[in-house]
C-alpha cells in the first residue's frame, strides 16, 4: 500500500469517527460551519460545474468505483482535498460529506467560499 493510500484511509477513517460523534452528541450546540467549541473541523462549500453532473468515487481516482452522483448546480459540503489522478489538468480531489462520504474531482467542483484544508 503506497503511503498516499495509507494517509487518504486513514482522513476517510478520521472523517468517519468525526460523523459517528457528531450523530452520538446531538445535544450539542454547533455553529454555521457544524463546529462544536471549535473542535470539528469545518465543512467548506462547492458547486458543481459539470454540465451532466458528476459521478462520485470510493477513491481520488476515475476508475475507482462510482458509488454516487451529484447533479450540475448541486451545492455540496466538501471535508477537505488531497492529490489524486489529474482530471484535465486538475490533480485535486475533494472528499465530499453529503450523505456519503465520496471523493469528486475538483476539477468539476467551484469553491464557494474558502479553498478546503488538506487532508
Amino acid at each position: 500500500m503506497s503511503l498516499r493510500t495509507a494517509v487518504t484511509r486513514l482522513c476517510i477513517a478520521a472523517a468517519g469517527g468525526a460523523l459517528v460523534l457528531g450523530a452520538a452528541s446531538p445535544a450539542l450546540a454547533t455553529d454555521d460551519w457544524g463546529h462544536t467549541d471549535g473542535h470539528h473541523h469545518k465543512y467548506y462549500k462547492g458547486r458543481v460545474n459539470a454540465p451532466g453532473g458528476l459521478t462520485l468515487r470510493d477513491r481520488p481516482t476515475r476508475g475507482s468505483a462510482a458509488i454516487g452522483h451529484a447533479a450540475h448546480g448541486e451545492v455540496v459540503s466538501i471535508f477537505c482535498k488531497t492529490p489524486g489522478e489529474s482530471v484535465k489538468g486538475n490533480p485535486l480531489w475533494y472528499l465530499l460529506a453529503d450523505g456519503t462520504w465520496a471523493w469528486g474531482a475538483a476539477r468539476y467542483i467551484d469553491n464557494i467560499g474558502p479553498s478546503p484544508r488538506w487532508c
